[in-house]
C-alpha cells in the first residue's frame, strides 16, 4: 500500500507543479474560505470579550430598576412610561441583605454652557454610591458628598468628552462655573475616561451632579427615573432580583396577581443580549466562509474533472499495462487532497495576517483559537476528499480501450 501511496504522491506533485497557475486558481476558494473562517472567528471571540469588558465597565454586579408600563383606560404607557419610583423605594431597598449599594438616579439631556463654548450632553443626578455601582472614578478634583446630594448643592463633575468640549486646549475645568439650563454649577472634579459601552454609547459624554440638584432644580420633578443597586457578587444576582421585586411590590401595594409596575434588569441580561447579537453576526459571517469553502470544493472538482479528461489517454495506457483501479483512484484523490491542504495552509497564514491587520487598524483585540484553526484546516481537508472523490472514481472506472481511443 505504501508504494502505491508514494507513487501517487509523487505524480500528484508533478501534475500540480506542471500547472502552477491553474493549481493556485483552484485553491483560491479554499484559501479564502479558511482565511475567512479564522478571521471571522477571531473577530467574533474578540468582540464577545470586548463586550463583556464594556458591560463590566458599566457597573460592578449592577442591577438597574426603572419604571414599568402602566395601564390607563386600556392604554399602556410602555416600558418606562410610569412615574411610580420615588425616593422612598430606594430607602426601602436598604433592608435587602443582598444589596451592597443603592443609588437613586434621574437624568436628562440639556445644553451646557461654559464661556463661549456649549455642549448638549446627558446630566445624571445621583448620590455618591453611584461611583462604586457604575465603576466611576474621579480623575481630578473630588466627589460631592451625601449632604450635597440631599440638599441639592450646585456642583458637578464632568466626563472627559464634556470637559474637552467646554474647556478645550487643556484648560483646567475645576473651579470653573458652567450653566446647565439656567442653573449655575461649580465644577469640582472630572471623571476618569471609560470609553464607549457595549451599545456604542459614549460613557464620557455626561455630567454627574447631586441627586436633588438635577431632580428639583434642573428637571423640576419629584419621582425617580432609575434606581441603581449592586450586589456583593454576581452569584447573588437572582436572589437580589427576587428580593428587590418582593420589596417594591410591597411598597407599591401590588396584589399577588397584579403585574409589576417596575422592571429589574441585570448586567447578565445585558451581556447575554449583546453576546447574542454578536454571535448572530459571527454566525452569518461564518456561513459566508463555509459557502466560500463549498465554492472552493466545487472548483477543485471541476478542475479535477478537466484534468481527468485531459489525461484520459494516459489513464488508458496505465490501465492497459496493469495499473489497478486503486492506483488511479489514489493518484487523482491525492492530487485533490494536496490542493485542498495547500489551500488550507495558505488560508491559515492569510487568516492570521488578516486578523493582525484588522486588530492593528481598529484597535480590537482579536482571539485566534486553536479550535478555529483546526476546524478550518479539517474542513479544507474534508472538502478535498469529498469533492475529489467523484473525479477520482471517474478516472478509476474508465474503460482502458475507450480511454486509448480518446483524442
Amino acid at each position: 500500500m505504501w508504494p502505491v501511496f508514494a507513487s501517487s504522491l509523487g505524480m500528484a506533485f508533478q501534475s500540480i507543479a506542471s500547472n502552477r497557475l491553474r493549481a493556485l486558481l483552484t485553491m483560491l476558494g479554499i484559501i479564502i474560505g479558511v482565511a475567512a473562517v479564522i478571521t471571522m472567528t477571531a473577530i467574533g471571540q474578540g468582540a464577545q470579550e470586548m463586550i463583556a469588558g464594556q458591560i463590566n465597565s458599566m457597573g460592578s454586579n449592577m442591577l438597574q430598576i426603572d419604571p414599568g408600563p402602566t395601564q390607563r383606560a386600556g392604554i399602556s404607557s410602555g416600558a418606562g412610561g410610569s412615574v411610580n419610583l420615588v425616593e422612598k423605594d430606594a430607602e426601602a431597598l436598604q433592608q435587602s441583605p443582598y444589596l451592597t449599594a443603592i443609588a437613586p438616579s434621574v437624568d436628562t439631556r440639556a445644553q451646557v454652557i461654559a464661556g463661549n463654548n456649549n455642549w448638549l450632553t446627558r446630566i445624571t443626578g445621583s448620590t455618591p454610591e453611584i461611583m462604586s455601582i457604575r465603576n466611576y472614578e474621579v480623575s481630578r478634583g473630588e466627589m460631592f458628598s451625601d449632604d450635597d446630594a440631599r440638599v441639592g448643592r450646585k456642583v458637578c463633575l464632568l466626563g472627559k468628552t464634556v470637559a474637552d468640549a467646554l474647556f478645550p486646549n487643556g484648560e483646567n475645568p475645576i473651579g470653573q462655573t458652567i450653566r446647565i439650563k439656567d442653573v449655575p454649577c461649580l465644577v469640582i472634579g472630572t471623571l476618569k475616561e471609560k470609553g464607549s459601552n457595549a451599545f456604542g454609547q459614549d460613557q464620557d459624554d455626561n455630567i454627574l451632579a447631586p441627586f436633588a440638584t438635577v431632580q428639583r432644580r434642573i428637571m423640576g420633578i419629584t419621582w425617580l427615573e432609575d434606581i441603581f443597586v449592586s450586589t456583593a457578587s454576581s452569584d447573588l444576582t437572582e436572589q437580589a432580583i427576587a428580593d428587590v421585586t418582593r420589596i417594591l411590590r410591597i411598597e407599591h401595594r401590588l396584589s399577588g396577581t397584579g403585574n409589576d409596575d417596575f422592571r429589574v434588569r441585570s448586567q447578565v441580561e445585558m451581556a447575554q443580549a449583546a453576546a447574542e447579537s454578536s454571535q448572530t453576526m459571527t454566525n452569518l459571517l461564518r456561513m459566508a466562509a463555509v459557502i466560500s469553502l463549498l465554492v472552493g470544493g466545487i472548483g477543485i472538482m471541476n478542475i479535477m474533472l478537466v484534468s481527468v479528461n485531459e489525461r484520459t489517454r494516459e489513464i488508458g495506457i496505465r490501465k492497459s499495462i496493469g495499473a489497478k483501479r486503486i492506483v488511479i483512484l489514489s493518484q487523482f484523490l491525492t492530487e485533490a487532497i494536496i490542493l485542498s491542504l495547500a489551500g488550507g495552509l495558505i488560508g491559515v497564514v492569510l487568516g492570521f495576517t488578516a486578523s493582525e491587520v484588522v486588530s492593528n487598524q481598529n484597535g480590537w483585540r482579536l482571539i485566534i483559537s486553536p479550535e478555529a484553526v483546526s476546524l478550518a484546516f479539517a474542513a479544507a481537508s474534508s472538502v478535498g476528499v469529498f469533492f475529489g472523490w467523484y473525479p477520482a472514481m471517474k478516472a478509476a472506472r474508465l474503460n482502458p480501450i475507450e480511454a486509448l481511443r480518446h483524442e
